[in-house]
């Protein structure tokens, strides 16, 4: 009688932490975790989820044959409902949890598991902080720990003494009105007079396993915030990063641009004019743009307009050449990619080199891959400074950042260059179909 009293203790305990685990498992249930602040709409959604699992483990106590007593979660399911969603969910989870057991002409369940839902709705309200429901622990000598050895926090800690007396206070209950009305509801050894051990054995090990029954699914479900919160962060961070990366660049190339106008609204005015009207195309369409990603088309445009400035201060001894294959321009790539390079190639690369030179920019497609270059046959790069310009440049570090940042492992950039022959730039990425970074697309 003993082993049976205990394999179903045991049996509820593995029932609550599977469920558990399969309801972290659904997108929509997580999603409800992590709003603390739920419209009606949303209440009844978690009432709808709570009702049908912890429903159906009422239904498998009740209908099958053997009966598996501790398979039945229907009190612990309830409190979790208003602990959780407040007092409409618990409510309505109550209610429904208890269909199955009323169709098995136990009466009195519906009122208490209605009861119960309420009455998690009410230590929701009390507590200090919703956030302090989950870190509850089942453990009651770290409760009383806490207490005092962690004074500022009292507020919480007396709030987990509370909820580890009420967990029990429940279960008490249900042991209570059992007793007086056997065949009105169920409960877990109903005469445990006839178990081998004492009595108080038995009442400790059920306590303890109603107890266990609800701190397990909150660390489980815990757990299953913590990660979405993780991915949520991680995603800001990258979009912090791009930010922070992308204003390097804007102010980089606007400050060039501005000291060739000045330099030349003495000189040449007309000239000056003309810098002036292609750099306000420039400002407009960066203004305009704050995606992580724009069409290669674009950015060819863009160049274009930063290269017509540019021809205006070097003259015609600054050429430019484009190798693109059609298939190409509708590929996503980083915003201002291909700008900071370009720029290297002016300043570093030909603007020292009396008889001016060429840039040229090749790009194509190989399966879902894109292989992009920039090229130049200025003066090159000396080999002491070749091996850290991806570390130490602004405009190439720049671009690798952004590159690791935005796909991580799956980019490669590489730097060939001959002094007094030219450097070429070479970057190959995977094929984007979204305009969100892979780092977020991919846990959203």
């Amino acid at each position: 009688m003993w082993d049976s009293y205990l394999v179903s203790l045991l049996v509820k305990l593995a029932a609550m932490a599977s469920v558990a685990s399969v309801l972290a498992r659904f997108s929509p249930f997580k999603a409800l975790l992590m709003r603390e602040n739920r419209a009606m709409k949303q209440r009844l959604s978690l009432s709808l989820w709570f009702s049908i699992v912890f429903g159906a483990s009422v239904a498998v106590r009740v209908f099958s044959r053997p009966s598996y007593h501790g398979a039945d979660l229907g009190l612990e399911g309830s409190l979790l409902a208003g602990l959780l969603g407040g007092y409409v969910t618990g409510l309505t989870s109550g209610v429904v949890i208890s269909l199955p057991a009323m169709f098995h002409h136990e009466r009195l369940t519906m009122a208490l598991l209605a009861g119960v839902g309420v009455f998690g709705g009410l230590l929701r309200d009390c507590a200090p902080d919703p956030e302090d429901i989950w870190r509850f622990s089942p453990f009651f000598d770290l409760s009383v720990y806490r207490f005092f050895k962690e004074s500022y926090k009292y507020r919480r800690t007396a709030f987990h003494l509370v909820l580890f007396a009420s967990i029990l206070f429940t279960e008490f209950l249900l042991w209570t009105l059992g007793g007086f009305f056997p065949a009105e509801l169920f409960f877990l050894g109903r005469d445990p007079q006839e178990l081998p051990l004492p009595h108080w054995v038995a009442l400790v090990a059920l306590y303890a396993s109603t107890l266990f029954a609800v701190a397990v699914p909150l660390k489980i479900w815990n757990t299953t915030r913590y990660e979405k919160k993780l991915e949520e962060q991680e995603r800001l961070l990258v979009e912090a990063r791009l930010a922070a990366l992308t204003s390097q660049i804007n102010p980089h190339f606007l400050f060039n641009t501005l000291n060739s106008v000045s330099s030349l609204i003495r000189t040449n005015p007309d000239q000056a004019r003309v810098m002036v009207v292609k750099l306000s195309k420039v400002l407009r369409r960066l203004l305009r743009k704050h995606e992580n990603f724009s069409a290669l088309r674009d950015e060819l445009s863009f160049i274009e307009d930063y290269l017509a400035i540019e021809v205006v201060r070097f003259g015609e001894k600054l050429r430019f050449e484009k190798d693109v294959a059609e298939d190409t321009l509708d590929m996503l790539v980083p915003s201002m990619l291909l700008q900071p390079l370009v720029e290297n190639s002016i300043k570093h690369g030909l603007s020292s080199k009396v008889e001016g030179g060429i840039i040229r920019i090749r790009a194509r497609r190989s399966g879902a891959r894109l292989y992009l270059s920039v090229e130049d046959d200025g003066v090159g790069i000396p080999e002491a400074r070749l091996a850290t310009v991806l570390e130490h440049g602004i405009g190439m570090g720049n671009v690798n950042e952004r590159l690791r940042v935005l796909f991580g492992s799956e980019y490669g950039m590489w730097i060939d260059s001959r002094p007094g022959e030219g450097t070429c730039v070479r970057i190959e990425s995977p094929e984007l179909k979204t305009e969100l970074p892979p780092a977020a697309a991919s846990k959203a």
